[in-house]
């Protein structure tokens, strides 16, 4: 059979849609967040999807591995936007966290797919009307609506302050994934701690370092 006739599985259209909803992915990202049983089994797939013109993959960041995007017939089968989505290169790291926190909170609190709602999505559900901050992504647990900020960077302080009132506003909870060794965010969002009680802070490194241990 050609690749020009191939069937597609019922977790073909699983990826396709997950890379739409994250505007791309690693090849360990949809491995992990559609449980494929190894790297081998979902590259195969991925390869497949990529020869039939279904995904695009390439090369954005060195250090980072490939980038799997929506080809033109992905978003033509999904029926969702004709022009490919602009690749940021400066939020690729920040993106791939964001990722990496949908996993640890899928294979440590057993969230699924359906619980979240990307920040994309938090947009596209807002309108055209002014754009306004939304989280990186929301939980949505036991009828509770959780944020998510992946904090790489430090900011200034009112930007952090007014992110962390607004979700305290909005939000039943927030949580902010930031790395141990930015001293000074750690100073910030801990005293922001104080003044709003539904913040919880979980470090980067420990993220990485779970997911790791879970795929040894």
């Amino acid at each position: 059979m050609g690749i020009d006739k191939m069937v597609l599985t019922d977790r073909d259209y699983e990826v396709l849609r997950l890379v739409y909803r994250f505007r791309f992915c690693l090849g360990r990202h949809i491995r992990d967040l559609l449980d494929f049983s190894g790297s081998r089994t979902a590259d195969r797939r991925l390869k497949l999807l990529v020869e039939a013109g279904y995904l695009e993959r390439r090369k954005y960041l060195y250090g980072v591995p490939y980038l799997y995007t929506l080809a033109h017939k992905g978003r033509m089968l999904l029926g969702v936007n004709k022009r490919a989505e602009k690749i940021r290169v400066e939020r690729i790291l920040h993106d791939c966290y964001i990722m990496d926190a949908m996993i640890y909170c899928k294979q440590k609190d057993g969230v699924t797919l359906a619980d979240i709602l990307t920040e994309k999505e938090l947009h596209s559900m807002d309108g055209f009307g002014r754009r306004r901050h939304f989280p990186d992504m929301v939980l949505l647990q036991a009828g509770k609506k959780i944020a998510v900020e992946i904090e790489l960077a430090l900011k200034a302080k009112e930007r952090i302050r007014a992110n962390c009132k607004d979700n305290c506003l909005v939000y039943d909870g927030q949580v902010w994934f930031i790395n141990k060794s930015s001293h000074r965010l750690n100073d910030i969002i801990n005293k922001m701690k104080d003044e709003y009680f539904n913040i919880e802070i979980i470090y980067i490194e420990d993220v990485t370092d779970y997911i790791k241990r879970a795929n040894q």
